[in-house]
């Protein structure tokens, strides 16, 4: 934290403009040796904050690039230090060259998320925060990316720190009548701790409601296409992707392995999996790939199953829609552009699924599909106004773990446990809820979290 980093934080590729970005105690010194201005007239040092300044870097006497240079002196700045932003031209040589100088007189290369590690670390912001922040540059989709924006102005921060008010609260007031039995007392206390243990469990409850959809939200809703061979399966998934990416011919049994690709409809991400069609066969690769089908549907977010309408169904059909149970899924009636045998009635009757006639070939059907995927998901909007979704898997532990320690404490109380049990299960909570936000969190997971990070970042 004593040394001043420098690292290049836009793309290591041509663009009209490229920032080096300095950060820490010597940043104005460094930026005092490297920065001209034009006609050599300007004192950068004693510029005030806050200031865009033009002028040259130069190395000595050579010049190294035209800039203007962006003065943040701490703590109004992103890492709560001082900060000096170098605007220089795009070019990839440009930039390095730019680096290489401010780093020979006096910076050192920065670490890996390391700027946003130090914005945590001089509490500009919480963990949880700091998490965000990857995840608004990583957003595959406009929901993720509205959710990460969310969480990155503190939605998160906001409920776990009124559930830990309301936990720290009750753990002060039993040490307290511990400590004081005579001013304090903690008779019948037990119904009003269960009362407020029911109330805070809710709230984690419905935080946790939310990590199935905050996932798919992040990730994509894993979305397998099953259907027997020649169903059109390959067909649909060119037509969703926009391009040939799988293989289509009149042989049945074309694809025989894994397919996936990732999509984004009306603003949701779908990791689309292409699978072999479906049916008994003798062939030893195609078996392989019809078990590898089966398992990604186990697994699968949503499934849409390709029906060619042309042929009667049949008994790899049958198999195909157990497989359906307890899933969320779409029946594609597909190749309606032909004469049909299956009707979309007789498939209502079957499965309580929705059925679109769809035809790969002709591109119909392909928009109401889009629709129906988004009114499965999410009920058709989400709303960021109020609604915290939680998106990352340690998150959703530590809220798992705080859930059950709050179980324990309502146990406790059933089991009319002396109050000082109440108080370590009330503590449990009260630090799981913690490290989500940076408190009661170790140097190793820091390091691990911030690791992911871009340079420069």
């Amino acid at each position: 934290m004593a040394d001043t980093i420098a690292a290049i934080a836009t793309a290591m590729t041509a663009s009209g403009i490229g920032i080096i970005r300095m950060s820490g105690p010597e940043s104005r010194k460094i930026v005092k040796k490297v920065y001209r201005s034009k006609g050599g007239r300007k004192q950068i040092e004693k510029e005030p904050s806050h200031t865009i300044h033009y002028g040259f870097i130069y190395d000595g006497e050579e010049e190294i690039d035209e800039v203007l240079v962006m003065l943040m002196d701490g703590p109004k700045s992103y890492t709560g230090e001082d900060t000096v932003e170098i605007d220089c031209h795009g070019g990839i040589l440009a930039m390095k060259r730019v680096l290489e100088t401010v780093i020979k007189y006096g910076a050192r290369p920065a670490e890996p998320g390391e700027y946003t590690k130090r914005a945590f670390l001089n509490g500009r912001i919480d963990l949880s925060q700091a998490e965000a922040v990857i995840d608004v540059i990583n957003a595959k989709n406009e929901y993720a990316l509205k959710s990460s924006l969310n969480q990155l102005k503190g939605s998160v921060q906001k409920v776990i720190k009124e559930i830990r008010e309301r936990i720290i609260y009750q753990i002060a007031y039993i040490e307290s009548a511990l400590d004081d039995p005579e001013h304090i007392s903690i008779d019948g206390y037990g119904e009003t701790l269960e009362k407020e243990v029911a109330v805070q469990k809710s709230r984690i409850e419905r935080l946790l409601e939310t990590a199935g959809e905050g996932k798919m939200m992040k990730e994509g809703i894993k979305t397998v296409i099953l259907g027997k061979p020649n169903a059109g399966k390959s067909s649909l998934m060119n037509l969703l992707v926009g391009e040939e990416r799988a293989i289509v011919t009149d042989i049945a049994g074309t694809t025989r392995d894994i397919l996936e690709e990732a999509i984004v409809l009306h603003g949701i991400s779908l990791r689309m999996i292409d699978t072999a069609g479906i049916r008994d066969t003798e062939d030893r690769v195609e078996q392989i790939g019809v078990g590898r089908a089966k398992e990604y549907a186990k697994d699968a977010d949503l499934i849409l199953y390709v029906v060619d309408s042309s042929i009667p169904l049949d008994e790899n059909d049958e198999e195909i829609i157990s497989m359906l149970e307890d899933k969320k899924a779409v029946i594609l009636l597909n190749k309606t552009d032909l004469e049909t045998v299956v009707s979309e009635e007789s498939l209502r009757k079957r499965m309580n699924h929705p059925v679109i006639p769809v035809s790969a070939k002709e591109k119909q059907g392909i928009d109401v599909l889009e629709q129906k995927i988004k009114e499965m998901f999410f009920e058709g909007e989400l709303s960021f106004n109020d609604e915290v979704y939680i998106t990352n898997i340690r998150h959703k532990t530590a809220l798992e773990d705080a859930k059950k320690s709050l179980e324990l404490v309502e146990n406790s109380i059933a089991m009319q446990m002396p109050e000082d049990f109440f108080s370590i299960d009330l503590m449990n909570a009260y630090e799981s809820l913690g490290s989500i936000i940076g408190e009661f969190v170790g140097e190793d997971l820091v390091n691990e979290i911030f690791s992911k990070f871009c340079t420069g970042k």
